[in-house]
């Protein structure tokens, strides 16, 4: 076991894991942050993508300690003080999800992109999504969701 301290969603956190631990199961079973879904576990769907040191990441793709001293955003990290995150509110506004199971890793895969990219066109936005599957949906209204967000958010910046 290896003792592994973080700062999750802005709580410092530290805990003993075994080094093969991924850091996707760190955060549901240790944390119980349940939040982060585990989709396929091989780094294909993106439902687990979390934030670490502001960056998306597949968080099945890293071991926990590989995350030692880094700030991890989840799903549950995002809204502040009661108020949604522009991103949530974006996909509730516009009908984002369907199932849900998906819309987590779609949420901070957007936030990252937005900040990363600014507004976007939908090709753009699409393109940008290719590492997140949603197998309800169309992609129509996670794309106008995401469309309106990187708007709303650009609008708040200038």
């Amino acid at each position: 076991m290896t003792a592994v301290s973080m700062t999750v969603n802005g709580k410092p956190v530290t805990a003993d894991v075994e080094d093969r631990t991924l850091l996707v199961y760190f955060l549901r079973e240790t944390l119980r942050l349940t939040g982060t879904h585990i989709g396929c576990d091989t780094s294909q769907c993106g439902a687990c993508v979390v934030h670490v040191d502001g960056k998306a990441m597949k968080s099945c793709t890293m071991f926990a300690v590989q995350a030692e001293g880094a700030q991890v955003t989840t799903i549950e990290g995002l809204a502040k003080d009661g108020k949604l995150h522009p991103v949530q509110e974006a996909f509730r506004d516009n009908h984002g999800l369907q199932c849900g199971f998906c819309t987590p890793g779609m949420i901070m895969t957007a936030v990252d992109m937005i900040r990363r990219k600014g507004a976007m066109d939908r090709d753009t936005i699409r393109h940008e999504l290719e590492g997140n599957i949603c197998r309800c949906t169309g992609y129509h209204n996670i794309v106008s969701a995401i469309e309106d967000a990187s708007k709303r958010m650009t609008e708040k910046v200038a």
